[in-house]
């Protein structure tokens, strides 16, 4: 009888083996992405997979104190760490998905001391029971369904790593943007420092116009008006610097303090503005990418949803000591042992199961639209900042040649003015045109250094 027990058992485990090979779930395979097909918005249409998103940040930031920050700002940023703790929990997922394969073993031990009534149909009985039992439990993945769990898991932990690349290649961006904002604001503080002495002087000059009977007192209270607006002009540009720092004392995990840094002038970002074909943003942008993930996830459970309306089959195995007397409760003589072998098939429990697959085919078709959608933005990011890199070049030349324009105008209507040939609000209206048009040229510098940062961070630089 034994024998036939242990023969029965070894042909119920082959033909789980064998049903194993019977899966009902299916393999991922990307979708058909019409969206990757002219995704960006441009007369030259890249041909190759050229891309600057594969420049190291190293690379394209030659500032030694922005390369600095970056680095600080990688290793304590708050948000960077908070994603990482994200990985780690995946990452602990992902073991447990792993481990979906194994048998589950559990060992229990117990004393009991039972004393039934005196009057029961065997009137009043004592006795004492010891039991240490080991339970082997262990599921046959016939359909798949184990297999298609780990591979959700799996999907969920590299989700979370995309998730983490995206926050680092955000915050190098961030970086990169918030201390080219303190450069411009330190021009623009030295600009308006210089315009400051050169109208303290003018109101010199025109104090002794008006002493000599060339000008009223209106000119003179106008030009006072200009020294003070550019003096207010300074305040506002040192609170700007002073808010601007904190931001970047935020990013890069710190206090509140200045930071070191260059000048706007020396800021080159000398590469070749390579976008690539379309279709590489599926695997460098690392929100498109966790979107994907996200998608090869939901499929997965998709799976799981479907297997649920097939039979399982699990084999459970007892074995351990059982005696009523403790002196002999770890004896050959109370060794026991029990093999069970269930095939469980689902007929009727409230609609759960169908529930579940409808949830799952409707979370996986809205992860598909929300990975279709990720790229659609990915597309119209590097379509912007391509766009906006173009137009600001073509932009800061017209500036240039604006304050060019603007200070000879200011030039000459000092020596007009001096000889009598204009007035004074020709003046006053030339050299405030003059200062506005030079710090517009800071502007558009900071915007042609902005923009080069967006693209970058928009074909998915920054994070490899």
């Amino acid at each position: 009888m034994r024998k036939l027990t242990i023969v029965n058992f070894a042909i119920l485990i082959g033909a789980s083996l064998l049903l194993s090979s019977c899966f009902v779930s299916k393999s991922y395979q990307r979708p058909d992405l019409k969206e990757a097909q002219g995704l960006y918005r441009t007369d030259h249409i890249p041909k190759d997979s050229l891309s600057m998103a594969n420049i190291s940040w190293k690379t394209l930031f030659t500032d030694p104190f922005l390369t600095k920050y970056i680095e600080e700002g990688l290793a304590n940023n708050i948000d960077i760490r908070v994603a990482i703790q994200q990985i780690v929990m995946s990452e602990a997922y992902l073991k447990q998905g792993k481990a979906g394969y194994l048998p589950s073993i559990n060992l229990n031990g117990s004393a009991m001391h039972q004393e039934t009534s005196k009057n029961s149909t065997s009137g009043k009985i004592s006795f004492d029971q010891f039991d240490l039992t080991t339970t082997l439990s262990w599921e046959a993945d016939i359909w798949g369904k184990i297999r298609s769990n780990k591979r959700a898991y799996e999907a969920n932990y590299l989700q979370s790593v995309a998730a983490h690349q995206a926050v680092k290649s955000r915050l190098i961006s961030n970086i990169a943007t918030t201390y080219y904002q303190l450069l411009a604001l330190d021009a623009q503080l030295n600009i308006t420092r210089q315009t400051i002495n050169a109208r303290e002087k003018s109101v010199e000059t025109i104090i002794a116009l008006k002493n000599a009977g060339q000008v009223t007192q209106v000119a003179v209270d106008q030009n006072i008006a200009q020294l003070n607006s550019a003096k207010a002009l300074q305040v506002d540009i040192k609170t700007e610097i002073f808010r601007t720092e904190n931001v970047l004392s935020i990013l890069l995990g710190k206090k509140p303090q200045s930071f070191e840094r260059s000048s706007l002038e020396s800021q080159s970002l000398n590469t070749n503005i390579n976008v690539g074909v379309p279709s590489i943003l599926l695997r460098n942008r690392p929100d498109v990418m966790s979107a994907e993930y996200g998608l090869i996830q939901a499929f997965e459970l998709t799976n799981v949803a479907k297997s649920n309306f097939y039979p399982s089959l699990t084999l459970t195995a007892n074995a351990g000591f059982q005696s009523i007397d403790f002196n002999n409760w770890i004896d050959s003589n109370s060794l026991f042992s029990n093999l069970i072998g269930g095939l469980a098939q689902p007929i009727f429990n409230k609609k759960k199961i169908k529930t579940q697959n409808e949830v799952a085919l409707a979370q996986q078709e809205q992860a598909l639209l929300n990975f279709k959608q990720s790229l659609l933005n990915a597309g119209s990011e590097v379509s912007n900042a391509l766009f906006a890199c173009t137009s600001e070049t073509e932009k800061f030349n017209y500036r240039i040649k604006e304050v060019e324009a603007l200070r000879n105008a200011e030039l000459n209507s000092e020596e007009l003015l001096k000889n009598g040939y204009a007035t004074y609000l020709d003046l006053l209206t030339a050299r405030q045109s003059a200062l506005n048009a030079e710090l517009n040229v800071i502007n558009s510098k900071l915007l042609q250094l902005k923009n080069i940062v967006y693209l970058y961070e928009a074909l998915g630089g920054g994070w490899q």
